[in-house]
């Protein structure tokens, strides 16, 4: 009996795979897709296609190797598969997926991808406006921020930045610091500190917060990373910044690393909290989640792919099945 070598691709596989991409919509489909995942509703509202055209090509990527599907809840979203492997079909893959990311798409479908993404954090924000008089009980139905709290400040203990030395630590930028109890512990290690959100509900929350805890040192701007990459072209990057639980509810994940990278000093650290991949769809409708956590794998790949060099992790278990990753990313 002769095995095959796993490491070979046959040449069926391969054709299989170079005629499910030389379609120019298919082609267009795996760029878009190289910035997160979609839903197939959303890809027709971007490409404007029916479902059912959509839907075929989704399937002849599909049976080709070219994307894969994952579940968020009652929704299936699209994206590319995860290629961490150095077999022959994998390289060329990632070729492949290069190749088209370099290369100019003669239909401008941006306005329309604004679009899908502005209406998942209209719903985000939506969210957030309704349950913010109660957003810690919401938060505590996952986790609070005393199940993990004390582990980021032995984080931030063990990179350097101690209690007291906000004088000389550089600047720190907290994304979606909900009411603000983070900003006290960073505010307490760094010279300068900005909180922001997209919340204006949440934002006055954690102005009140540090009010009432003197916490001269933070500034708190609404908005989201992009606007506040826009704002700051000519200013010094954050030599910190963090996203404690936050990527679960932002429209496209990997942009998040991506714009971070660009607002980061040299040699700065990205400190990102948030679920392991799960599969506990209530929270979708009772937390606001966007997406059910992450494969540690993708957080891994998306910071590769934003210049970001990776760092230690930690990994910590719920009662409630919920698995909380610490990552370290390092400009």
């Amino acid at each position: 009996m002769i095995t095959q070598n796993p490491s070979v691709v046959s040449l069926s596989q391969l054709a299989l795979a170079a005629k499910a991409a030389g379609d120019p919509l298919r082609m267009s489909v795996l760029k878009l897709l190289g910035q997160g995942a979609f839903g197939v509703l959303e890809l027709c509202q971007i490409f404007d296609i029916k479902q059912s055209s959509m839907s075929h090509h989704l399937k002849v990527l599909s049976q080709a190797g070219l994307v894969s599907n994952q579940r968020e809840g009652n929704s299936i979203f699209y994206r590319r598969p995860l290629n961490t492997g150095n077999d022959t079909f994998s390289v060329w893959l990632r070729e492949l997926f290069r190749a088209i990311d370099s290369s100019l798409d003669e239909s401008d479908n941006s306005a329309a991808v604004d679009g899908v993404l502005a209406e998942r954090a209209e719903a985000c924000a939506g969210f957030f406006a309704r349950h913010a008089d109660d957003f810690r009980e919401q938060q505590d139905l996952i986790a609070s921020y005393e199940q993990y709290g004390d582990a980021l400040a032995t984080i931030l203990d063990s990179l350097g930045y101690l209690p007291g030395s906000n004088g000389n630590s550089g600047y720190a930028l907290e994304i979606g610091p909900g009411e603000g109890a983070f900003l006290q512990t960073l505010s307490e290690r760094f010279a300068a500190v900005t909180g922001l959100d997209i919340s204006p509900d949440l934002l006055a929350k954690a102005e009140t917060f540090c009010h009432e805890n003197s916490l001269n040192n933070v500034s708190l701007v609404q908005g989201d990373t992009r606007a506040l990459l826009e704002s700051r072209k000519n200013d010094e990057g954050f030599g910190f910044a963090v996203a404690n639980m936050v990527l679960h509810h932002v429209p496209s994940p990997k942009t998040i690393f991506t714009e971070v990278a660009a607002l980061l000093a040299p040699g700065g650290t990205f400190l990102v909290t948030d679920l392991c991949r799960h599969d506990q769809s209530w929270a979708k409708d009772s937390c606001g989640d966007l997406w059910l956590g992450f494969d540690p794998a993708d957080l891994s790949q998306w910071a590769e792919d934003s210049g970001l060099k990776e760092g230690q992790s930690q990994y910590s278990g719920l009662r409630n099945g919920f698995q909380i990753q610490f990552r370290l990313f390092h400009a």
